[in-house]
């Protein structure tokens, strides 16, 4: 069963290689015509390096407006507990639907990290 997927997988990894060979310069030509605003010119590893340092402090500037609106999140939840006498079933149907979609969610991540085997055995 094993050496029947193993060679199963080389046969797709060749295939895989033979597509990529193929249309792969075509493909990065294309793509990199259709996305050339992006570029910055000159392309340089300095260039890239000081790109990636600018996108790193951009996101840590980022962060005190992103933890204001966290606890304004968390404070419009704690009223929302406080008045929950008040709460509407349709505002409570909504909330549990959204829960129970979280879960699934998560249910499905954790199939998948699995390889999509209900019981968690690589054979």
């Amino acid at each position: 069963m094993a050496a029947a997927r193993l060679q199963m997988l080389k046969t797709k990894a060749a295939e895989a290689s033979r597509f990529v060979a193929r249309n792969g310069c075509a493909y990065y030509k294309e793509t990199m015509e259709k996305n050339k605003k992006y570029v910055v010119e000159p392309p340089t590893v300095e260039k890239c390096q000081e790109l990636s340092k600018q996108l790193f402090y951009t996101r840590m500037a980022s962060l005190p407006v992103r933890y204001e609106a966290f606890w304004k999140e968390l404070h419009g939840v704690k009223n929302v507990w406080k008045n929950r006498h008040e709460l509407k079933v349709e505002d409570a149907g909504i909330a549990a639907l959204f829960g129970l979609e979280l879960y699934a969610w998560f249910c499905v991540g954790e199939i998948m990290g699995r390889g999509f085997t209900l019981t968690g055995y690589y054979p």
